[in-house]
């Protein structure tokens, strides 16, 4: 049961949250931040090697998917328990432990001596990884002032995406000094050192509040929070961005091997594009205060659709302008979204970390179909296959968006 709102506290339960100045603010950030790049990394760095995972393993294109969807699909049914095991064992505590545990099954997926086995450590890395962004988006909105938050939520989202920036720069050469085992050995390692971090940094909770939910609640809980439509809603737009986003890069890594660019490791070059998107969630955030968090949201959707077409060039300059267009939208969109489920929880008096893993399965959810659907449309039909599908995902993003917004000019709260 829920502990009394006044069990065990000072004077200090008057206390609204840390705020940007300060240092336990300061220290917040750096650790979410830190662990945001760490998880991201070691989630995604097997993309820009599926053509070498391919030809090590002996393995299609379609099928060395695998080592990305098999720890996307995991890290989704993982959220299903992620949300109640926050509320029951505390957020710090954890994002410390999902951390440690996925650098150490990181460690173990170097060594594997088979495709199977290596599916198996990424599987369970998957599970392990699935704690910390949930809990990192519900500490966030506990532990931070109000009018702190959304500088904040922006903040770790950036830090995902430095996340995402590594996990696509970094592997490419290093597996050309020690092929696939040192690629995984430093990511991993990047992990663990991260979590230490966490050890250090993370101010303790104040406003965390123990449950110890029955079975059945952990299990199922996070079905409840779909049921507001909004949140519903942006579940599908998470699905949708997502599944749009892994689809292209799942893809393009093989597009990138093949005629008329042939790159070969020079590859690794077009990944730069990544790293433009590590302001976008700041970029976003103040496009959202001037037109507000929906419209914003829809300027991000039909940016992600611009950057997928932009990636349809035949140009390698194209490619690269399409790649950062994608990405950049891709981060400010994710930033708005998930923000906006949390505080959609939050006024509606619904638990917020189970409404954080209703939206983070969908958006898991969606990288592991859209992802493994995009290298088979690019086996079967070539680069059209993979536009047709991820325009009409960012369709069906848009639509869910402005659907949203909708809902709640309609029905404020």
């Amino acid at each position: 049961m829920r502990a009394a709102p006044g069990a065990g506290r000072s004077p200090a339960a008057a206390w609204h949250g840390h705020e940007v100045g300060t240092s336990a603010y300061r220290r917040l950030l750096a650790g979410l931040v830190a662990g945001g790049l760490a998880n991201f990394s070691l989630l995604y760095f097997v993309q820009p090697l599926l053509p070498l995972l391919a030809a090590h393993y002996g393995v299609t294109a379609s099928d060395s998917a695998h080592a990305l969807s098999a720890t996307t699909l995991t890290m989704a049914l993982g959220l299903l328990v992620a949300g109640p095991v926050a509320d029951r064992v505390g957020r710090v505590n954890l994002m410390r432990w999902s951390l440690v545990a996925s650098g150490l099954l990181g460690l173990a997926t170097a060594l594997a001596p088979s495709w199977e086995w290596l599916l198996a450590g990424r599987a369970l890395l998957g599970l392990s990884a699935a704690g910390f962004p949930v809990a990192a988006l519900a500490y966030l909105r506990e532990e931070v002032h109000g009018g702190s938050h959304l500088r904040a939520n922006a903040a770790y989202i950036a830090g995902t995406a430095i996340g995402g920036a590594t996990g696509r720069l970094l592997p490419g050469p290093l597996a050309e000094l020690g092929g696939w085992p040192a690629a995984a050995l430093v990511m991993s390692s990047i992990t663990l050192v991260a979590g230490a971090a966490l050890w250090l940094l993370l101010p303790g909770s104040r406003r965390f509040a123990p449950l110890s939910p029955p079975l059945r609640e952990v299990l199922l809980g996070v079905t409840r929070a779909p049921r507001d439509p909004v949140v519903a809603l942006l579940c599908v737009a998470a699905f949708a961005s997502n599944g749009t986003f892994v689809g292209v890069y799942n893809a393009i890594a093989f597009r990138l091997q093949a005629p008329p660019f042939a790159l070969g490791s020079a590859a690794a070059v077009l990944y730069l594009a990544y790293p433009v998107g590590i302001a976008a969630p700041l970029v976003l955030r103040r496009l959202a205060d001037r037109l507000g968090r929906g419209p914003a949201a829809a300027v991000a959707v039909v940016a992600v659709a611009a950057g997928v077409g932009l990636c349809s060039l035949a140009s390698l300059a194209g490619v690269f302008v399409g790649l950062g267009v994608l990405t950049f939208s891709f981060l400010g969109l994710h930033s708005l979204l998930s923000g906006w489920v949390v505080d959609r929880a939050r006024r509606r008096s619904a638990g917020t970390a189970q409404a954080s893993s209703a939206y983070l399965l969908a958006f898991y959810t969606g990288s592991t179909l859209a992802g493994a659907a995009a290298t088979r449309a690019w086996q079967s039909g070539g680069w059209p296959g993979v536009t047709i599908l991820c325009l009409a995902l960012s369709a069906a993003g848009l639509v869910a968006v402005v659907g949203a917004q909708r809902l709640e000019h309609q029905r404020p709260t």
